[in-house]
C-alpha cells in the first residue's frame, strides 16, 4: 500500500467490527443516517476509497488496512458494500477470506453489464462541466433515490456528494471494466446477506442479489421493499436492524 493513502478511517461505536464500503462516491459520509443506528450495537468503521488505485485488488488492500485499524485483535469484521463498494467487498472477501467474518452486499452486483453504459458514463463524466453536477444530480434524484425519502436528505445527499472528484469517479467506472466474479461466487464460503432495493433503475439489483445468492453457499437474500437505489438515507432503513435480524436468523437455523 502506498505510504501517502490516508483512508481517514472513523470509528464509533463498540462491539462487533463492521466495515462500511462506500459506493461510487467514495467517501463514508453517506453513511451519515445508519451510523448512529449501528454503533448502538457494533464497533463501526467508515473510510474513503483512493482516488487513483489501479485496480481492485488495490482497493481490497486497503480494506484489509481498515480491518486491523476497526479489529486490531480479531482482524476479522462484518464487511458491508454499497454499489461499487459491494465490487470492493466480492473482491476483499475473495482475496482475504480469513478477514470476512460476514458480508453484506447492498445494491451491487459481481459483472456489471452492459459494459457500453461504462464507457458511455465515462465519456460523459469527461466532458461534463463538473460544477453541474449538483444539477444532474438533483435532476435524477426522483430515478436514484427511494421515493419516500425527505428532501432534506437529497439536498444533503448532494451537497455531501459535491466533494466528489471527477477523476475518482472516472478512476472507479474504469475500474468495473476489468471486474467479473461470477465463476468465483462459490468460492465464498462466509455467511453473506444480499440486499436489493426494489426499485433500483441503476443496477438490476434484484436479479443481481438473485443471482449472487443461488451461488454463494451461505447466503440470504432480501428485497428493500419501496426502496430505489440510494436507500441508505431514506428515514425507514435501518442497516442495523436488517444485520440484528439477519444474525438472529441465522442462530435459530
Amino acid at each position: 500500500m502506498r505510504s501517502d493513502y490516508d483512508p481517514r478511517v472513523s470509528i464509533r461505536g463498540e462491539g462487533r467490527a463492521v466495515v462500511l464500503v462506500p459506493g461510487m462516491n467514495g467517501t463514508g459520509e453517506l453513511f451519515y443516517r445508519q451510523v448512529p443506528r449501528l454503533e448502538r450495537s457494533y464497533r463501526v468503521a467508515t473510510y474513503g476509497l483512493r482516488e487513483d488505485a489501479k485496480s481492485l485488488d488495490l482497493l481490497a488492500a486497503d480494506l484489509s488496512h481498515v480491518v486491523d485499524v476497526v479489529a486490531p485483535i480479531e482482524r476479522r469484521a462484518i464487511i458491508v458494500g454499497e454499489s461499487f463498494g459491494g465490487a470492493v467487498a466480492l473482491t476483499f472477501a475473495l482475496s482475504y477470506p480469513e478477514r470476512v467474518g460476514a458480508l453484506v452486499i447492498l445494491n451491487s452486483f459481481p459483472y456489471f453489464a452492459p459494459q457500453v453504459r461504462l464507457r458511455l458514463a465515462i465519456a460523459g463524466l469527461a466532458v461534463l462541466p463538473w460544477g453541474a453536477m449538483p444539477l444532474v444530480r438533483h435532476l435524477t434524484a426522483f430515478r436514484l433515490h427511494s421515493p419516500h425519502t425527505h428532501r432534506a436528505e437529497v439536498k444533503q445527499f448532494i451537497e455531501l456528494t459535491a466533494h466528489a472528484t471527477r477523476d475518482g469517479y472516472i478512476n472507479r467506472l474504469k475500474l468495473l471494466r476489468g471486474f467479473d466474479v461470477r465463476d468465483r461466487l462459490h468460492d465464498i464460503r462466509q455467511p453473506a446477506l444480499f440486499l436489493a432495493a426494489e426499485h433500483d433503475h441503476l443496477v438490476p439489483s434484484v436479479a443481481q442479489a438473485r443471482y449472487m445468492a443461488n451461488r454463494v453457499p451461505s447466503s440470504v437474500m432480501r428485497i428493500l421493499k419501496g426502496h430505489g437505489h440510494i436507500c441508505l438515507i431514506a428515514p425507514d432503513l435501518d442497516l442495523a436492524q436488517i444485520l440484528i435480524e439477519w444474525q438472529e436468523a441465522s442462530d435459530r437455523t
